[in-house]
């Protein structure tokens, strides 16, 4: 039987250990955490609109009586694919196949000022730091100084990607309709929220119908949209533009790129730029035999994607399907299939009644963007549990305009 360590319980590695379940494989899975992150919704647990169990499963539940699968929560150090093994907190650990499928994480483009004082937004646990910073900052802003006020109560957002837009019109709502009830003793017409993009445009890879309405729901929020402006510098209380303007604040949320989680080990010939790992079209990692890269990860060039696939959930479940499809035909001898995306669309949601939908044979926006936009992210969350939790808070939050998991839970001190 052959032993596949897959590295990373994301999207990619989840979805390909869940097709091997009671394959005749012996499968290690593993990952820092024991649970599988729903990254979509990251932004709603960073604004209080959803607890973090609503969007994360315990990967043991999932594989409960799976006796060829086994999970182990550690921390992978390095890769060694001459002894075909992995360096961990546990000791080394063998394979016959090597998936790494470990995704991306925030890219702060070298910039370490901004990378040691920004609040990034690639996890449950940076989501709810997040959410414990604003709120506590909005605590703060009750006893400040009118100078300090300023600083605590504007938040400024960077990117203006689908996680930057989608931040932006929530936090927006969350100023219009909760926190001045909250906090009757603030002004919130003092508290200013800013989406600065790089680009021309929000949601540049998106269709120009999509990145107009976009900017134009954001507005009608409220939040003030800089396009053509870069960060170059962030101290924790002020950011510095390329334009030379800056803004007091002690919220800066970073949403403006990402990068590859990369292991030690690999050699630097299969590494691409922004830190993803070069596959040939059947995800196997350029130049070694037996180890593989799926998902955010994997940095795969044909001729439709010349600069390699969008890094989203689509192509890392399509990816994970088509290996599966090559592990069994690769047993049975049998040809190789090569991996082609096909691209099934992108969206984005502004806030209440208000998204984006680009799909390959139709583009709409508003209330039915943003109906279609829910059911398929509730469709995509694992669990029947999570999904109704999910559905409820959101009817909830719909009819009442609020959501009362506005807590902010410090880590324990002993």
């Amino acid at each position: 039987m052959k032993k596949i360590v897959i590295i990373g319980a994301g999207f990619a590695g989840l979805r390909l250990a869940r097709k091997l379940k009671n394959k005749n494989f012996e499968i290690w899975l593993i990952d820092k955490n024991n649970y599988h992150q729903f990254q979509p919704l990251f932004y709603q647990v960073a604004t209080s609109g959803l607890e973090p169990s609503s969007i994360a499963f315990p990967l043991r539940k999932v594989f409960q009586g799976q006796k060829n699968i086994h999970v182990r929560c550690i921390e992978v150090m390095s890769i060694n694919s001459i002894t075909k093994s992995i360096s961990t907190g546990i000791g080394d650990i063998t394979y016959d196949y090597l998936v790494i499928a470990t995704g991306a994480g925030t890219n702060f483009f070298g910039n370490k000022l901004v990378e040691e004082n920004a609040l990034p937004m690639k996890s449950v646990s940076e989501a709810l730091n997040l959410r414990n910073t604003i709120l506590q900052n909005l605590e703060d802003a009750l006893v400040a100084t009118k100078d300090a006020k300023e600083a605590l109560l504007n938040i400024v957002v960077v990117g203006g990607g689908p996680t930057g837009v989608e931040v932006s019109g929530a936090l927006a709502e969350m100023k219009r309709n909760v926190l001045p009830k909250d906090y009757p003793e603030l002004d919130f017409k003092a508290m200013n929220i800013y989406l600065v993009e790089a680009g021309p445009k929000t949601l540049g890879v998106m269709s120009e119908p999509a990145s107009t309405k976009s900017q134009e729901y954001l507005t009608k929020l409220g939040v003030n949209v800089l396009t053509s402006t870069q960060v170059t510098s962030y101290d924790g209380s002020e950011v510095v533009f390329s334009n030379g303007n800056k803004i007091q604040t002690k919220n800066l949320i970073w949403a403006a790129g990402v990068k590859g989680n990369l292991i030690k080990g690999l050699p630097e010939n299969c590494v691409a730029r922004g830190n993803r790992i070069k596959v040939n079209r059947f995800n196997e990692v350029e130049g070694l035999k037996d180890v593989f890269a799926l998902g955010d990860i994997a940095f795969m060039v044909t001729e439709k994607y010349p600069n390699g696939h969008p890094q989203v959930a689509t192509v890392a479940n399509d990816q994970a399907d088509v290996f599966y499809k090559n592990l069994l035909n690769f047993q049975s001898n049998q040809p190789l299939v090569q991996f082609e995306y096909s691209d099934k669309g992108s969206m984005a949601t502004v806030g209440r009644n208000l998204a984006v939908v680009d799909l390959p044979f139709i583009k709409f926006q508003g209330f039915f963007a943003w109906l279609f936009w829910m059911f398929l992210h509730l469709m995509l969350i694992l669990g029947v549990k999570n999904k109704l939790l999910v559905f409820i808070n959101w009817m909830w939050k719909y009819f009442t305009f609020d959501q009362s998991l506005r807590l902010i839970i410090k880590p324990y001190k002993k």
